[in-house]
Formats: C-alpha cells, sequence, structure tokens
C-alpha cells in the first residue's frame, strides 16, 4: 500500500519520524571477560539489553557495570523460578540503573507472575507470553508491557493492533525483534515512534544481511524516507 501511494508506512499512521526512540543492544550471556569486551564494542548506544537467567545475574550486570554507565534492560528468558527471590532482584537491578525486566518467569505462572508485577520496583514486560493481538487482554494486570515482535504477531496490522489494545489497557509497549535482516527490522521501525522502548538490533547481529534499510545513528532508529517500509537489495 505504501508503494502503491508512494508513501512511508510510517506517514499512513500519521507517525513522526522525528519521534523514533533509541534501540537497545543486546549483550548475550558469556564470560566477564567477553561481556566486558561486548559491552565496549556497544558503545554507540545509548541503552543495552543484557541477557539474564542463566546464574550468573549479578556477575553479568557487573560486569557491565565496569564498562558502562548507560541504562541497562534485562531479559531473563523466563529464568527465574522463585518469585521471592526474583523480587530481590528487581530490587537489586533497580539499584544498578536497570529500566525494566523482561519476561522474568515461566509465561504459564501468571499468579507470581503478577504477584511480581504488583510488589517490583521495575517494570515487567512480557515476551514469551505474548505473540498475537488475542494474547494482549488477558495479560492485564499481570505485566507492565508488552514485547511486539512482528515474526510473531502475524505483521504490521497485527502489531498495530495490539499497540492500540496494549495503549487502551494502560501497558507499555516495546517492538522488538527476531535476529533477522533489514527487512524484517525496517517493517518493525515503521511502528517504532508510538512505542515506548525499541529493541530492533536483530540485523546488526549478522553479517550476511542481503537488504538496506532503516539505520541506527549514534543508537537512534533512523527510518529510510522511501515508499512502504523503505527496505531495498543491496
Amino acid at each position: 500500500a505504501g508503494k502503491v501511494l508512494g508513501q512511508p508506512c510510517f506517514r499512513l499512521w500519521g507517525l513522526n519520524p522525528g519521534e523514533t526512540p533509541h534501540t537497545c543492544f543486546t549483550i548475550g550471556i558469556d564470560t566477564p571477560g567477553v561481556v566486558k569486551e561486548k559491552t565496549r564494542e556497544a558503545s554507540m548506544f545509548k541503552l543495552l539489553k543484557v541477557k539474564l537467567g542463566r546464574g550468573n545475574d549479578r556477575e553479568m550486570i557487573e560486569s557491565v557495570r565496569e564498562v558502562t554507565a548507560v541504562p541497562l534492560f534485562v531479559d531473563v528468558n523466563q529464568g527465574w523460578t522463585d518469585r521471592e527471590q526474583a523480587l530481590d532482584m528487581c530490587h537489586w537491578l533497580a539499584e544498578r540503573g536497570v529500566k525494566f525486566v523482561e519476561q522474568p518467569m515461566k509465561k504459564e505462572a501468571r499468579e507470581d507472575l503478577a504477584w511480581l508485577t504488583s510488589r517490583s520496583p521495575l517494570p515487567i514486560f512480557a515476551d514469551e507470553a505474548v505473540q498475537t493481538p488475542e494474547d494482549v487482554l488477558p495479560l492485564q494486570g499481570v505485566y507492565t508491557g508488552i514485547n511486539i515482535k512482528l515474526m510473531k504477531c502475524g505483521g504490521l496490522r497485527a502489531a498495530r493492533k495490539m499497540i492500540i489494545l496494549a495503549r487502551a489497557l494502560g501497558m507499555k509497549v516495546m517492538i522488538g525483534c527476531m535476529t533477522e535482516t533489514s527487512c524484517g527490522i525496517s517493517a518493525a521501525a515503521q511502528l517504532s515512534p508510538w512505542v515506548d522502548y525499541a529493541d530492533l538490533d536483530g540485523n546488526l547481529l549478522i553479517s550476511n544481511d542481503l537488504y538496506e534499510g532503516v539505520q541506527v545513528v549514534d543508537g537512534k532508529v533512523v527510518l529510510p524516507m522511501r515508499p512502504g517500509t523503505g527496505v531495498r537489495p543491496l
């Protein structure tokens, strides 16, 4: 539709390209030395996402903090099993500049997650627990916000529905990604001016990208001023 009308998708929805967020950059679980090196290499980014949930959470955060003071997000990938310990960890993370926690416990543990969300000093975001628009409403009160991924939800239209519903429910929104090319990342980025947070680094984690589209400049998402999603083959 954007190509037929000669307009970028974000224009079709009335979004301002100047309001795109900064994207975080992911630091995977590894040894302290590798984590520090990866953090140094990501110095252009104003936000970092740190993977947790493998039993070395404090070591991971302390390693990152030895290198940088930028705000952090953490993704636990359902790795915590005890809600009391999860709450203690949220307080510890809040003292170290973490802004929110993504999927701290198993997606099936809704009662424990709702308990944690109601007490945590940090927002709690759903990741594995939310895929399609139908998943959003049951998560009200269980999480503070949702992470939307085009590769899971059904595309741009479905993602837009999820944003509208989440906003109506008073929930925060993050637009995320898989490890993918600029084709998918550029599509997801069209909605980025509408969200609170962005995790759109998937194309930066690969060396065989076949496309060009969205750019990251000083950590900020910069949308291509071309029709549709703005993506084109290299």
